[in-house]
């Protein structure tokens, strides 16, 4: 008997993200080292990788390996520059090496300069992936930056990443963190407001599954005067997955004027998953608006039952309630193609897609 078939997808190489989006400058870091010696779009944008001769270049940055070749990349946008492509910057763990890697990266935008940017981290083995990821990002007067953050990675991974944002007088940053898939996912995130008229809006959704876990902790310091910042961060919970989240906002005394919200909603699909959320608020001024709020509950049983009584199936009219909830955060994405893909790759995760390939530690992005 001849058996007549293929079992093992081929993966790329180089790995591309399935992310079909035109007008889109894509770059590719491996195991935290850039694959090329520099990258330049137009003399607007530089990337470059963190060897030792670029430390220089970085100024204080240095490698949190220590004893090892320096990881990670510096992406530097000039003052000035409206950068008008996305630049993805595509972050894969493969099978060359899976012992625990660390690396920084720096991000800065120079004054009154534009840049989008799309961070996407994937495995492409099954091994034990340990990464722990730093991200500083600065942004000078009048600087924005939109920022698309999509985590996708087998159940054996592991990936803690850590943002420290600095924001100067009128910048402008907004975050949108997709975590689609993965074993351990830590986001930590720091954001100080350095001076007055800067916004930071930053928002999350997550989607786990089996035993997945997700941490998600937000320390927003506003310590000058008249400036804003937005949090909205939502979770679906299926199967015996655990969601924590610590959001704190410190409004210091010198800091009227100042506009913070946050809020922090989770669905819980199984009565087996559990959520932790602890909103806090520290404000020392008295001429603020800030609220906070977070939420646990089910699946809503009377839309349920609504959506049935319209001819529409239990599985389907579960599968709305879920898309419906993370519908506000997804509409965070300016870029249309984007939002419209990322939507679709929701909605494969929701329907239980990626859990049929779990041999596979692609999960077709």
């Amino acid at each position: 008997m001849v058996v007549d078939f293929k079992y093992a997808p081929v993966v790329p190489e180089p790995f591309r993200c399935r992310v079909p989006l035109p007008n889109t400058q894509e770059v590719i870091v491996t195991n935290g080292e850039f694959r090329e010696e520099s990258f330049s779009l137009d003399g607007d944008v530089l990337i470059i990788g963190s060897n030792k001769e670029d430390i220089d270049y970085r100024g204080e940055s240095d490698s949190v390996c220590e004893g090892e070749r320096a990881r990670g990349y510096f992406v530097k946008v000039k003052d000035g520059c409206k950068v008008e492509d996305t630049i993805q910057i595509i972050g894969v763990r493969d099978g060359s090496g899976d012992e625990a890697v660390g690396f920084l990266n720096d991000i800065k935008l120079g004054r009154g300069s534009e840049a989008r940017l799309l961070l996407c981290s994937h495995t492409l083995t099954s091994d034990r992936f340990n990464t722990e990821e730093t991200f500083n990002i600065d942004l000078a007067s009048g600087a924005k930056l939109d920022m698309v953050i999509m985590q996708n990675e087998h159940n054996e991974s592991v990936h803690k990443t850590k943002f420290n944002i600095s924001l100067k007088k009128d910048s402008r940053v907004k975050i949108v963190i997709v975590a689609l898939h993965g074993g351990c996912v830590e986001n930590d995130i720091v954001v100080n407001f350095k001076e007055s008229g800067a916004v930071c809006d930053l928002n999350g959704t997550y989607l786990m599954d089996g035993s997945q876990r997700i941490t998600t902790s937000i320390r927003m310091i506003h310590a000058v005067p008249e400036c804003m910042s937005v949090q909205l961060f939502k979770g679906i919970l299926d199967d015996e997955a655990i969601a924590s989240f610590t959001g704190n906002i410190v409004v210091e005394r010198d800091a009227q004027k100042t506009e913070a919200y946050q809020a922090n909603h989770n669905l819980l699909i199984s009565p087996h998953a559990k959520s932790y959320t602890q909103p806090h608020l520290e404000i020392y001024a008295d001429d603020v608006k800030c609220s906070h709020g977070a939420t646990s509950g089910k699946l809503d049983e009377a839309a349920l039952f609504y959506m049935r009584s319209r001819g529409i199936s239990k599985s389907e009219a579960k599968l709305l309630q879920q898309l419906a909830f993370v519908y506000d955060v997804l509409e965070k994405i300016e870029n249309e193609k984007l939002r419209n893909r990322l939507q679709d790759l929701v909605e494969s995760r929701l329907r239980g897609e990626f859990a049929r390939c779990n041999n596979c530690s692609v999960h077709c992005c």
